[in-house]
């Protein structure tokens, strides 16, 4: 089964005004597979391959003459040599659009190059996994409240969909110990894998949470430095993402560290050992839906008609909201919540903040909306400030679908 991604129209967009189009995405986001459709004419190479990812980096010119553009290079991190001739060739015909397409899973060290050699020539665009309206576009079996458990459990990778048939626990098994001996040691020297997967497992445990590095490296048994390095591992193969804090000029009464989410439900829940038939009654419920709905939330936001920013609010005296989503002088205000009938108990912290934000007068809330976001078969008004929506329907309730 074949899912229409939503990103498909913006790269073609941006194709017709740039020389190259650079991907990123985790591994098995279906990178490959979407612009193998979207670019039918362009010849591909893979550089996952390791003759061809060793004569890119050594013979960069020969590679470029057996390989002549338009072409699809997937995987271009594995030889970074290649990006300064990739310069070369495309001022040499500087107007003509869409003529490389590349690829990369490991997002710092691409962008690296991308930066130094690339700047001005390409668009850059990330792939996440697939959103639940896109899911739900394909297969209207999982629109409805009661499919909610399995979709988070699922997750988006692709594959899980196209057959569905798959079991979870050996997906996600291989896909980890894919990601540890390939990416993970392409990155960086980590002496031992077992102490780097438990930091992952114990990510996943602080998924939706603050990030604390001193706490995670004590879990872990490893350094602080070990820890930080780890994390930014996590994040170039984009397994992880951070939010920051809202700040604006309330000082010190906001808390300054970021917080830290999964990427993918999927991968989430089979580290937790979490099934359909356990989410509900799990400690972790809270957390995962959290991390479901920020998901959403970013995939909505990269691809908005409008520009928005997301963020969370908490100050020292532990109000917090989970989300905010700015953009143009127009504050929403989100919070979660796995209840199928949230109430006036669920919206006091949208309420308090609402009314902070207001009464300073922030240029980021000239206007200001609060929702929360739950699994309510109907969206309705929980009162003339806060309305609840589902996943699927909150993009369309923020404003973030054309």
């Amino acid at each position: 089964m074949w899912i229409k991604r939503t990103i498909s129209e913006k790269i073609l967009g941006v194709s017709a005004h740039f020389p190259a189009v650079v991907l990123t995405g985790a591994r098995q986001t279906g990178k490959t597979s979407l612009l193998g459709r979207l670019f039918p004419q362009h010849a591909y190479v893979a550089l996952d391959i390791p003759s061809l990812a060793a004569m890119a980096e050594k013979e960069p010119s020969a590679f470029l003459d057996r390989y002549p553009a338009p072409v699809l290079i997937d995987e271009v991190q594995y030889a970074p040599g290649l990006f300064r001739h990739l310069k070369s060739a495309i001022d040499g015909a500087r107007h003509e659009m869409g003529r490389y397409i590349l690829t990369g899973s490991q997002k710092f060290p691409l962008m690296k190059e991308v930066a130094e050699s690339l700047a001005g020539r390409c668009a850059i665009l990330e792939l996440e996994t697939l959103s639940a309206r896109e899911i739900a576009a394909a297969d209207a079996s999982v629109s409805g409240t009661n499919a909610l458990a399995a979709l988070i459990v699922r997750g988006g990778f692709p594959e899980m969909w196209r057959d569905q048939d798959i079991p979870t626990d050996v997906y996600f098994s291989s896909y980890l110990a894919t990601y540890l001996e390939r990416d993970v040691r392409q990155i960086v020297n980590v002496a031992s894998l077992r102490d780097f997967e438990r930091c992952v497992r114990a990510c996943a445990a602080r998924s939706g949470q603050i990030l604390n590095k001193s706490e995670l490296a004590r879990e872990v048994g490893v350094s602080l430095t070990a820890i930080t390095s780890w994390l930014n591992v996590l994040e170039a193969s984009n397994q992880i993402s951070f939010l920051e804090p809202w700040f604006s000029n309330l000082g010190k009464r906001l808390v300054k560290s970021p917080k830290l989410y999964f990427s993918d439900t999927g991968l989430l829940c089979y580290l937790l050992g979490i099934t359909p038939q356990t989410l509900a009654t799990s400690p972790f419920v809270g957390a995962i839906f959290e991390t479901f709905v920020f998901s959403e939330l970013r995939k909505a936001a990269r691809l908005s008609p409008r520009p928005v920013s997301l963020w969370f609010y908490r100050d020292k005296q532990q109000l917090e909201v989970d989300f905010l989503v700015l953009g143009g002088g127009q504050g929403q205000l989100v919070e979660c919540k796995w209840t199928e009938h949230p109430d006036d108990s669920d919206t006091k912290n949208l309420r308090r903040v609402a009314r902070i934000v207001e009464d300073k007068k922030y240029p980021d809330f000239a206007r200001t909306s609060s929702f929360v976001v739950a699994r309510p078969h109907n969206e309705y008004l929980i009162d003339e400030q806060v309305r609840a929506v589902s996943v699927l329907g909150m993009p369309g309730a923020l404003d973030l679908v054309p």
